[in-house]
């Protein structure tokens, strides 16, 4: 039995038993799914939802008798659930990890669609996704003309409840979340970053942030290499495909990654020479459920959705049979 469900989860497999151990900040989705999964008709005990805290997966990632895991959420939990892999049992793991996607916007491209499509990846979700369009490197030659329609899109964004159905951005999932955001929009600044627009806490109550817009970025900057996991992206200028190519690469992660460009040879090349799981050429968070998903570096190990999938949760098996013996 396979099961999968997104967003800072962790799967655990016992013979032909899922467990899903919930983030302690989200556990209502997973319960409301295993509810769902009992009104179908799956078999009692097939699938089983565990709420609690990181100490929990803890216990369950050293356990001897899980089979196998696998965790969606930030890189340095993947590193720990993969050592207690190791240090336990030896059990599978199949990680997705964390994500500093970058977007590359040519000049022959249709600058309406790559501001559409890379505002979207940008601030969807209040910005806390794995696949976020945290980089943005435009080609110097429309370079203003895309800043100037990026940030007209994001001066319009309405912030609020998110159950509004006027609403696109809502509040950060914590105040933990809330703070983290706020120290790196506070390390851009102090680190030479120009900061756009944003960067303000919204309205007086509640854990709202301003669509944020960092522009004369470079890549050793801290907001340009860690996930913030929220409402911030930095813009950048490049010259050339091979100059592109190089800082799109310079991050430990590799998720996702977008080019935007009518020029096909382009679209190849940089498809190619990305370094990332998925790489979407003029649109960005588009996807169907036979496609694999994951990712290259510290963004992960293995593969989700379709047939990749199947590979990864199930065991490849011999059986040699003599019949010319007396095998009835």
């Amino acid at each position: 039995m396979i099961f999968f469900i997104k967003y800072n989860l962790l799967i655990y497999l016992v013979g032909n038993t899922v467990i899903l151990k919930t983030a302690e900040q989200t556990p209502l989705s997973s319960l409301k799914v295993a509810e769902l999964c009992k009104e179908a008709g799956f078999p009692k005990g097939v699938i089983n939802v565990l709420s609690g805290f990181g100490s929990t997966g803890t216990v369950m990632a050293n356990h001897m008798k899980i089979d196998m895991i696998t965790f969606t959420g930030s890189t340095e939990v993947g590193k720990s659930i993969q050592k207690a892999a190791a240090e336990s049992n030896l059990k599978r793991v199949l990680l997705e990890l964390g994500g500093k996607s970058p977007s590359i916007i040519f000049a022959d491209s249709n600058l309406d669609t790559a501001v559409k499509f890379t505002f979207n990846g940008s601030f969807f979700n209040h910005g806390q996704f794995c696949v976020a369009a945290t980089r943005i490197y435009v080609e110097e030659h429309v370079y203003d003309e895309f800043l100037k329609k990026f940030k007209t899109d994001a001066e319009a964004i309405k912030i609020g409840n998110p159950f509004e159905s006027k609403i696109y951005q809502g509040p950060q999932i914590s105040r933990k979340q809330f703070d983290r955001i706020m120290s790196y929009i506070k390390t851009g600044k102090e680190e030479g970053a120009t900061l756009l627009m944003g960067g303000e806490r919204h309205g007086e109550r509640g854990f709202y942030i301003k669509p944020t817009i960092f522009t004369d970025v470079i890549e050793n900057m801290t907001i340009m290499q860690d996930e913030i996991f929220g409402p911030v992206t930095c813009i950048a200028k490049f010259k050339t495909i091979d100059e592109v190519i190089e800082k799109a690469n310079l991050t430990k992660y590799g998720l996702a990654a977008a080019v935007f460009t009518n020029n096909i040879i382009k679209a190849v090349k940089l498809s190619k020479e990305i370094k990332a799981g998925t790489v979407w050429v003029n649109q960005y968070m588009e996807g169907d459920s036979s496609l694999p998903f994951g990712g290259y570096k510290q963004s992960g190990i293995g593969r989700e959705m379709g047939k990749y999938a199947l590979r990864e949760h199930t065991q490849v098996k011999t059986v040699q049979i003599n019949l010319e013996t007396n095998c009835n």
